[in-house]
């Protein structure tokens, strides 16, 4: 198994201790946090150097007007980037998480992953109470 590959292997024994987890054919991780979809991809950047890469869908078809809030509450956040993608429908919102994951074990890896899936839901429920 490649350096990537273990490192999703201790995501997914991480993620299992609070998710049902799938693994795609590429070895990808998806599993939902509540209401929100999330995905973990490993890649081997250098050797020596595997990150994992979180995204989570906070919320989707939001009004237009959702981006600025949502630029406003991106300052706040530790883990994760925010970011928009305006479609058909209205407005997507998305966050992203990269990390140097070698040598993390699935304890600490399964905090830092909750980490950052906490913070999506807790701003999937203010979006969902400021624009719904």
């Amino acid at each position: 198994m490649n350096a990537s590959g273990e490192a999703l292997e201790a995501a997914r024994k991480a993620l299992e201790l609070f998710h049902d987890v799938s693994v795609d054919d590429d070895g990808a991780l998806s599993f939902r946090h509540g209401d929100v979809p999330c995905a973990v991809q490993g890649m081997e950047l250098a050797e020596g150097l595997t990150v994992l890469s979180l995204t989570v869908v906070v919320a989707w078809d939001l009004p237009g007007d959702a981006a600025v809030w949502v630029a406003e509450r991106a300052g706040q956040g530790l883990f994760g980037t925010l970011g928009v993608i305006p479609s058909e429908r209205g407005t997507d919102v998305m966050l992203r998480y990269a990390f140097p994951a070698d040598g993390l074990k699935p304890e600490p890896l399964s905090t830092l992953l909750m980490l950052v899936v906490s913070t999506a839901s807790q701003v999937r429920g203010e979006l969902l109470s400021r624009f719904s």
